[in-house]
């Protein structure tokens, strides 16, 4: 199972850090507007290993979403994969639809709308964020670039499997219309 996102847009700028300034009212820090560049960042999760790929684009798009397919496959060799993507109309386009025709080994499961906490990128996109970007600056798309591909480098040295903090038993059970149980609701049995 690999699951596949996107994360951006990157904007070339200042990220924060763990220092704030104390403000009169609350901490602040310096916002920085910069419109220096911006880099979209597509990358493959596979949860059982902790290894990641990624690619850098321009744009959010079909052609991107294709290169990203060709590099899992050969960065995550495998007999058939099964990939675990969100509704986004790029993972479901024409030109990508067409080009898993004749990937007949690559099966697609989407998970539900509005439900991104299912997919386990989502956890390891804030590592990475939090590894390339937090606390510093950057002035050039390249920079941006190098600090993401040394986080993607840090990350894969040190990978693990990925382990859910909660047992399947402790974790709350969802009713059909999406929200999460009453403990006192008497159909529900309160966890123990």
């Amino acid at each position: 199972m690999i699951c596949l996102d996107e994360l951006g847009p990157l904007a070339v700028k200042t990220y924060p850090g763990a220092e704030w300034h104390a403000g009169p009212q609350r901490a602040t820090f310096e916002p920085d507007y910069g419109r220096r560049g911006k880099v979209w960042l597509h990358g493959a999760f596979e949860p059982s290993t902790g290894q990641g790929a990624v690619i850098f684009s321009e744009a959010r798009d079909s052609r991107s979403h294709i290169r990203l397919l060709e590099k899992m496959m050969s960065d995550f060799p495998a007999e058939r994969w099964l990939l675990i993507e969100d509704n986004l109309s790029t993972h479901t386009s024409h030109q990508v639809r067409l080009a898993l025709l004749a990937w007949p080994n690559v099966q697609v499961q989407f998970i539900p709308k509005y439900a991104c906490w299912l997919n386990l990128i989502e956890p390891w996109w804030k590592q990475i964020r939090s590894l390339a970007l937090k606390g510093r600056r950057f002035e050039t798309e390249a920079e941006l670039k190098a600090s993401l591909s040394a986080a993607l480098d840090y990350w894969n040295e040190h990978k693990h499997p990925y382990r859910w903090k909660k047992l399947p038993q402790q974790q709350p059970q969802l009713l059909l219309g999406g929200c999460r149980p009453c403990l006192t609701h008497p159909t529900i049995p309160a966890p123990t």
